[in-house]
């Protein structure tokens, strides 16, 4: 398999990498001040980056053209996620793109689509999938919140954790259960909730690696039945499918944090003296530094494997055994690769004015994020 990229997706991932260069501007110290204020401010992302972002395409790329995207594949977003991870952009582009609007694209009405993803493209809509709860870990068919039946639609009523995004998003896309124990394969719907709804709260904060989530509590909020996307009560098979996808992205986009926690790490052996020679001189840390670079290279095959099979997969056994396997190598590359570079930096290496803490803690998040190598063991084992 050829995991080069095609001259377009050079162009592209070039283009985005100028933006993000000029907007995540860091000093000759590899501070992060420009960053650090988008984080900082009550939003904690840039309108006008996300405004940009839809300019330059980014946000329909993977959208057919009806919704005013450019049909692109998970390979076409790989170089985009890469360059995100390198910058630790922190604008909702996966939750928006790489998940929420996937609902839609792949299982809504005509209406929906119509309604949503248009809107999507041009940046004007914001998603999150709120799918996490107490108790349930990774397992996707936990689902407590519960859908009732109305005369207008459903009522929802139930609690999510760690809904990433979720403060700056304009529409929720949630599971609830309409039958079934909590458990169950069966009786999972997923809909499009408004977060400003009546019975709709958000307890917001940010996490370690700066972006913004939220617990969601749901009493009694309701929603039309135009709200439920695909099958009633069949929508485990959707959420496995669309998390699929969006684990093969977040993989790309470890791929960029990986690969910029290695040149940070190699221009540091060069230039940081010790005993009147540059540390990269001795042998035990240029050892240590080709296993970095071989695990890098290691999680980029696995992660261009992943991309290239969620989009041309149809059998859901493989895709489960192929994205888990990069998620399994991805996890233990992050761990790797962001332990070494913050051992090798030494104690400075830990501080928030060095770029290199924060792709730490991306690393460390993204290693947990959709299922950490635990987990997507026993999937792949059971696949």
């Amino acid at each position: 398999m050829n995991f080069d990229y095609s001259e377009e997706q050079q162009l592209l991932a070039a283009s985005v990498r100028r933006f993000v260069e000029k907007q995540y501007d860091f000093d000759k110290d590899y501070r992060f001040e420009a960053r650090e204020k988008i984080v900082a401010s009550s939003e904690g992302y840039s309108e006008a980056i996300w405004s940009t972002f839809a300019e330059i395409g980014l946000l329909g790329l993977p959208f057919s053209p009806d919704a005013g995207g450019f049909g692109g594949s998970a390979v076409d977003l790989m170089s985009v996620m890469e360059v995100i991870g390198e910058a630790l952009v922190v604008e909702p582009y996966l939750a928006t793109v790489g998940v929420g609007a996937q609902f839609v694209a792949r299982a809504g009405t005509n209406g929906q689509r119509q309604d949503l993803l248009p809107s999507v493209v041009s940046g004007k809509l914001k998603l999150a999938f709120a799918q996490t709860e107490n108790g349930a870990r990774y397992n996707l068919a936990h689902v407590a919140t519960r859908a009732r039946s109305t005369s207008e639609g459903y009522a929802i009523s139930g609690e999510k954790r760690v809904v990433t995004h979720a403060p700056c998003a304009d529409k929720l896309i949630v599971s609830a259960r309409t039958s079934g124990g909590d458990t169950d394969p069966d009786g999972i719907s997923v809909f499009i909730v408004d977060p400003r709804a009546p019975g709709v709260t958000m307890r917001a904060y940010r996490t370690i690696d700066q972006l913004r989530a939220a617990d969601v509590l749901f009493k009694d909020a309701h929603v039309s039945a135009g709200a439920l996307i695909g099958q009633k009560g069949g929508g485990l098979a959707l959420v496995e499918e669309v998390i699929d996808y969006a684990t093969a992205l977040l993989c790309a986009e470890a791929v960029g944090a990986i690969k910029y926690a290695n040149d940070a790490t190699l221009e540091y052996l060069k230039t940081r003296k010790q005993f009147g020679a540059p540390i990269g001189s001795f042998q035990a840390l240029q050892h240590r530094m080709v296993d970095m670079v071989i695990s890098g290279e290691q999680a980029k095959s696995m992660a261009s494997l992943a991309c290239a099979k969620v989009d041309s997969t149809i059998d859901p056994v493989e895709r489960k055994r192929i994205v888990s396997a990069a998620k399994i190598k991805i996890a233990d590359v992050c761990r790797h690769v962001g332990q070494e570079a913050i051992q090798l930096h030494g104690g400075m290496g830990m501080s928030d004015e060095l770029k290199i803490s924060h792709t730490f803690r991306r690393l460390t998040v993204i290693a947990q994020q959709f299922g950490d190598a635990d987990y997507h063991l026993e999937r792949f084992a059971k696949a």
